[in-house]
């Protein structure tokens, strides 16, 4: 279920569009799950992913200014090792946030012609969650920083995952994150419990979540046809459009 946290940062708009590109399979499996994927995030293609800038790592001292001289190096390292250990216990799905279809995206997510992106809202968003009582799901913004001169706040686990570098200021990402430590029989945090191998599916209300459905630019005339086909056999009332960028030129 979706929850408020100070540390999210909502658009300012809570009915801001944002979108989501994947593959015709991955649109099958959101549809027959009534879920989406949440993926762990050392899974994720960026290596910085959940990690501090380097300005951050050399200030953590002052984190523990209360702790004595002795016990201040060991409590640094135990809090390395577990804002490390949270990227295997730390899930996202992410989002582009924009009024106008994004044309990169296509690009950057897709391997083919043959894909989709979904168009939805925040709010639509935070509302399908409210399908799911196994997780307690958090939605923000993503800030881009320069991690060679900026710092991210600490204290708390969320922090890492809630800034990127500045490389990737195009991304324009909204993620919802789940966070969940791996607990044993007596309550204890312990790292040795297996994770999920690559993430969890969360369901959701997907005639809540989404609005829209559009086809990837080039994609052939029979697969806009297949995608309407097979979201109906679901029992789902959304509209296909085909890809804005495939509109005529004037001149």
């Amino acid at each position: 279920m979706y929850s408020d946290h100070p540390f999210f940062k909502k658009p300012v708009n809570q009915y801001a569009t944002i979108w989501r590109c994947m593959d015709f399979a991955k649109l099958v499996s959101m549809l027959d799950r009534q879920a989406l994927f949440f993926a762990r995030a050392d899974m994720l293609p960026d290596r910085f992913e959940g990690s501090y800038p380097s300005a951050t790592v050399k200030a953590r001292p002052r984190l523990f200014k209360y702790v004595s001289q002795e016990g201040r190096g060991q409590a640094v390292s135990q809090w390395s090792s577990l804002v490390k250990n949270m990227t295997t216990a730390t899930f996202l799905n992410c989002w582009h946030l924009g009024e106008n279809e994004p044309a990169a995206m296509w690009k950057l997510y897709l391997k083919s012609d043959e894909g989709v992106a979904i168009q939805s809202t925040f709010r639509r968003l935070a509302d399908s969650l409210s399908a799911c009582v196994e997780h307690q799901v958090f939605i923000g913004q993503v800030e881009y920083i320069d991690y060679d001169k900026h710092q991210v706040p600490e204290g708390n686990t969320f922090s890492p995952f809630l800034y990127k570098r500045i490389s990737f200021e195009h991304e324009r990402e909204l993620r919802a994150v789940i966070q969940e430590l791996p607990v044993n029989e007596k309550g204890a945090v312990d790292w040795s419990k297996p994770l999920p191998a690559t993430g969890i599916y969360v369901r959701v209300d997907v005639q809540e979540l989404v609005q829209g459905i559009y086809v990837s630019p080039g994609a052939p005339a029979w697969f806009c046809e297949l995608a309407g086909s097979v979201i109906e056999k679901y029992g789902f009332q959304i509209e296909v459009r085909r890809s804005q960028l495939e509109a005529e030129p004037a001149y």
